[in-house]
């Protein structure tokens, strides 16, 4: 799938790091670094503008590897990039460690998944179909 792209930054494209890989890491692009205190949470621009096709989204998620290492998450995940969306791409970072963490221009701070959704149309309705599980909600499968 061809997404076309407009690249502001010095750094390269989002890109796979394995051949498998589902998500293409993305790269901060940052004139000065930014220093995430504790529970702080900032916008970090990529440098970024894409035009999704229509019928697609691209979903924004945490590096495995930041989460782990520093705490370092996204506020919004999986944030979604729509396709009618033409601004920078910018990424919500959230320090959940108890240390501070600088984010350095160039450092891979998300993974972009490219993903099909479908558009839905609500059909109103008196009664649903009843199923096992019916109404339980958080944890009722989990139950003995």
């Amino acid at each position: 799938m061809l997404i076309p792209i407009i690249n502001r930054s010095t750094h390269p494209l989002p890109a796979y790091q394995t051949a498998h890989a589902a998500g293409m890491d993305v790269r901060a692009y940052l004139s000065e670094p930014v220093t995430l205190h504790p529970l702080q949470r900032a916008l970090i621009p990529t440098g970024l503008f894409m035009e999704i096709p229509v019928g697609y989204e691209v979903q924004v998620r945490p590096r495995s590897g930041l989460a782990f290492k520093h705490g370092i998450g996204i506020v919004n995940s999986p944030g979604t990039i729509d396709a009618d969306y033409r601004g920078e791409l910018k990424v919500l970072l959230v320090n959940l460690s108890d240390e501070e963490f600088v984010v350095q221009d160039g450092e891979r701070i998300a993974q972009l998944v490219v993903a099909r959704h479908e558009t839905a149309v609500w059909q109103e309705a008196a009664t649903l179909s009843e199923t096992t599980r019916g109404t339980g909600g958080y944890g009722s499968t989990g139950v003995n």
